[in-house]
């Protein structure tokens, strides 16, 4: 077990040079947090107030916009607290409460992603059997696969770094990263590993597989279709596509900056990169889906009229 004695609290070392301008970096945090949660919980409140959008299509999207409020809230304020902070510990419970949080985003985040897949596969595969494929009580199962998946892997990775004996307690992230506890561990960290590894198949691997071949699909359906058929394909899978290539960026330099050693770059630098994953997906994925799926962008628009509307009459 870790030796509560010894460290009660781990450091977070990626916040040596941000003294000077905390102040900054505060408000230009508290701000892209602000526009994170107003462009979600906009779309969030947009798809659930309008029968006509309760469809696979857009309530997958929606799921993930829920998504993006998790792990954004899990994210925000204990960096804005650690930014005004002087001695920028955290408390080794609140420390691995924050790596459940933000490692349970991500793993839902990418299965999120291989269902909205799956389902813009069927939906151009098979568009007249669709309706009987993606019932609503197949969407419902397909959600509450995605959270319990995402909890339970997350789950086991973490009650097995929380018993290990550790040398160390300073973390050299603005963030807890459950490899980083690992890399401090004195005891044997063989089996974490493995099971780390055997993680990274279930929940990375085997998405991406799944989504290629939904792809390869679409694809060929689309070369064999009408003209009309491929604009249909390309507007519907566009914004996953680009959120897909925005999370996949995000992804795979969490993956190189904790495997390699970054001290050759500016801190600066590594600071932004690793803030990339946790900001500019949540911030992109309601602007790609706002304005490339019509049918919720004329609601939004609709919603802002209205409003304006009100304002104006009073």
């Amino acid at each position: 077990m870790i030796n509560v004695t010894q460290f009660s609290h781990f450091r977070l070392g990626g916040f040596s040079e941000t003294r000077s301008l905390k102040y900054i970096y505060f408000l230009v945090a508290m701000l892209i947090y602000m526009l994170i949660l107003c462009a979600n919980l906009l779309l969030i409140t947009v798809i659930c107030r309008n029968r006509s959008l309760h469809e696979p299509m857009y309530m997958f999207p929606c799921n993930l916009f829920v998504n993006e409020l998790f792990g954004s809230t899990a994210f925000f304020p204990l960096l804005l607290d650690q930014i005004l902070s002087d001695t920028h510990t955290v408390s080794v419970p609140l420390c691995f409460l924050q790596i459940f949080f933000l490692y349970s985003y991500v793993v839902a985040e990418i299965l999120n992603l291989t269902v909205i897949s799956y389902d813009r596969y069927l939906a151009i595969c098979y568009p007249l059997q669709y309706n009987s494929f993606m019932t609503f009580k197949r969407v419902s199962v397909h959600i509450t696969a995605v959270w319990l998946f995402a909890c339970l892997s997350v789950s086991s990775a973490l009650s097995l770094s929380s018993t290990l004996q550790l040398c160390g307690n300073v973390i050299s992230y603005i963030y807890c990263n459950n490899y980083s506890i690992v890399k401090l561990a004195c005891s044997d960290t063989k089996v974490n590993n493995i099971l780390g590894f055997c993680l990274l198949v279930l929940t990375v691997i085997v998405p991406i597989i799944l989504i290629f071949y939904t792809y390869v699909k679409i694809l060929r359906v689309c070369l064999s279709g009408s003209k009309q058929m491929r604009r249909r394909a390309v507007s519907t899978c566009t914004p996953h596509l680009v959120s897909l290539f925005n999370f996949s960026f995000g992804f795979c330099f969490e993956v190189i900056q904790s495997r390699f050693e970054m001290s050759r770059l500016p801190s600066l630098v590594v600071v932004f990169l690793s803030l990339y994953l946790f900001v500019c997906q949540p911030l992109l994925n309601p602007i790609i889906y706002g304005l490339k799926m019509s049918k919720i962008f004329a609601m939004c628009k609709h919603l802002f009229c209205s409003k304006l509307l009100l304002i104006q009459l009073r």
